[in-house]
């Protein structure tokens, strides 16, 4: 009895490994989502905590006081903007959010660091650069809302150009 070798039985065992390592990769995304999620409200019952202690014990914060608390709602924020990009499927948005997350760091790094007259060029330099950040935000939301009008206007054509041919 000959053992028939097919041609393709190569190629099939490379679909299967393909389609379990997808899949192997794909249940891993899903627990590592899930743990940000868990991580995600630990950082914001800690800061909760934090507040609602400093609160008690200080009555009307300092600003020192207010200052730690900005910060770490900043950090949270950038935690929750990465959470948020975890479930994009859309590369376009995910761009977006990464590029809004980038703007809270850079105003988390602005606001952390100490004004002192010689780090006046980081400071020239992370402000340009927020500033930056901050333009290219509202001129890609300004054309996606632009784009979206004129999808819905050629929606609009199409369905008006339908409905007179089927009359």
């Amino acid at each position: 009895m000959s053992i028939h070798l097919d041609k393709f039985q190569p190629r099939k065992f490379e679909q299967k490994v393909d389609h379990f390592l997808v899949n192997s990769l794909s249940a891993l995304r899903q627990i590592f989502i899930v743990l940000m999620i868990i991580y995600t409200f630990i950082c914001i019952v800690s800061f909760a905590m934090k507040m609602w202690g400093l609160t008690l014990s200080q009555g009307a914060l300092n600003f020192k006081s207010i200052d730690n608390l900005l910060t770490d709602g900043l950090f949270i924020l950038i935690i929750l903007a990465i959470v948020k990009s975890l479930f994009l499927k859309n590369s376009f948005d995910y761009a977006i959010t990464l590029l809004e997350t980038g703007f809270v760091v850079l105003i988390r790094k602005m606001i952390l660091l100490q004004t002192d007259p010689s780090e006046w060029r980081v400071l020239f330099v992370l402000g340009i650069t927020s500033a930056a950040f901050f333009l290219l935000i509202i001129l890609i939301h300004y054309l996606k809302r632009r784009w979206c009008i004129q999808d819905q206007s050629k929606s609009d054509l199409l369905d008006d150009h339908d409905s007179r041919r089927a009359t």
